[in-house]
């Protein structure tokens, strides 16, 4: 089969063999296979991506000197399975899949990993019990997004924000945008996006932000009054002030039963955004503790591999709450599949080219530009060595 491996951050088209199925998985023939961000930093950082890992017990992450197939955003048609392998999957069916697979008595990270070689090829094994059917007739483009929509959604959901609540997303490139998808597709009625491109906004909007900001112009929280969020100390002061001296008043009702009634329902919170922080470059988060309003929640959604810096005397001062996020459950990645195939996210917006196996280093050369390009799928099967634009 023909495939695309990376070494040392450049890329080769060459013939491996058609990988043999063991018990449990399945082989695919890959239709679409997406370019993702971890993929355009772990081509020239991997190294770096690998220690921090390793840190944590997992030490299959690719390094520089080694030979990987990138890719673990993709769709694919089922060709054979391994044997004693009972699946309901029969051959033809268009799958997605949750990008890890046995191997080496271990579990690997797809399209990271030596032992685990990815979409860039037209054939990829995967794990039959990670597998979903394509529903609903949804085209091989979108579900192709699955994978990145299920990082949208496990954000959402692990933000704990309310339909209520205001959502300001900072960033939009493609995780950005899966996560403005993820907000809608989650009933949140006030979805603001901020980023410097005017491309980006443009796709922010197209996806379903309600209010699109650049920061260059307009702070992303410059509405905070109007939301009702308090931006500074002596608000805070005159809230506590002013509430107790109503409590106070009240007749015959003591007045800490009142706040403990109101702290069982979430009522005795001061109203507070949820951020988003879909950009990954250090100095960000400082920047949002410093300009959100107080008792904002802050999650980090975007990968800084580089060390940070921030003034936790700022965080503490203002009670930011800060919450890290990565990747998403199986069955994050299954609602995200249906999501799209029930139309509930507008996904289309976010593909903006394809190229075939040829041409996947001039899409990463692409990708360097906001203003071209989010999301450029591979199909193995094509030709095109530079990114042909998608028309939606």
């Amino acid at each position: 089969m023909r495939a695309v491996t990376c070494t040392g951050g450049k890329f080769e088209v060459i013939d491996l063999p058609v990988p043999t199925p063991a018990k449990g998985q399945l082989l695919l023939e890959v239709l679409r296979c997406g370019i993702c961000g971890s993929d355009l930093h772990a081509r020239n950082h991997c190294d770096e991506l690998s220690d921090i890992t390793a840190e944590v017990g997992y030490d299959g992450i690719f390094r520089s000197d080694q030979s990987v197939v990138l890719g673990h955003e993709f769709c694919g048609e089922v060709l054979d399975h391994g044997p004693r392998t009972r699946t309901g999957l029969k051959p033809g069916t268009r799958v997605v899949s949750f990008p890890l697979l046995r191997h080496g008595g271990g579990i690997h990270t797809t399209g990271l990993s030596v032992a685990a070689p990815g979409g860039y090829a037209e054939q990829v094994l995967v794990e039959d019990s990670l597998t979903f059917a394509v529903p609903n007739g949804l085209s091989t483009d979108i579900a192709t997004l699955t994978e990145p929509m299920a990082v949208g959604l496990h954000a959402v959901r692990r933000s704990d924000i309310s339909k209520g609540q205001v959502a300001v997303v900072i960033g939009c490139g493609p995780v950005g945008l899966a996560v403005v998808g993820m907000l809608k597709a989650s009933g949140v009625r006030t979805v603001i996006a901020s980023d410097f491109s005017p491309g980006r906004r443009a796709l922010a909007t197209a996806v379903g932000a309600d209010v699109v900001v650049d920061p260059a112009v307009e702070s992303p929280f410059a509405s905070a009054g109007e939301h009702g969020h308090l931006t500074d100390a002596p608000s805070v002061f005159e809230l506590a002030v002013g509430t107790m001296e109503k409590l106070r008043a009240l007749p015959l009702v003591p007045w800490h039963r009142v706040w403990q009634a109101a702290d069982l329902v979430g009522a005795a919170t001061p109203k507070h955004p949820v951020i988003l922080e879909c950009v990954g470059v250090p100095g960000v988060i400082d920047q949002l503790i410093a300009s959100a309003p107080l008792f904002s929640r802050v999650v980090v959604v975007g990968v800084c591999m580089e060390t940070d810096r921030l003034r936790p005397a700022m965080a503490v001062n203002k009670e930011i709450d800060l919450r890290f996020v990565l990747g998403y459950t199986p069955r994050e990645f299954r609602d995200s599949l249906h999501l799209l195939a029930d139309g509930r996210v507008e996904a289309a917006p976010v593909v903006t080219g394809s190229v075939g196996l040829a041409g996947i280093d001039a899409a990463f050369t692409a990708l360097g530009d906001p203003e071209t390009h989010a999301k450029i799928l591979i199909d193995p099967a094509g030709d095109a060595t530079t990114p042909v634009p998608v028309v939606h």
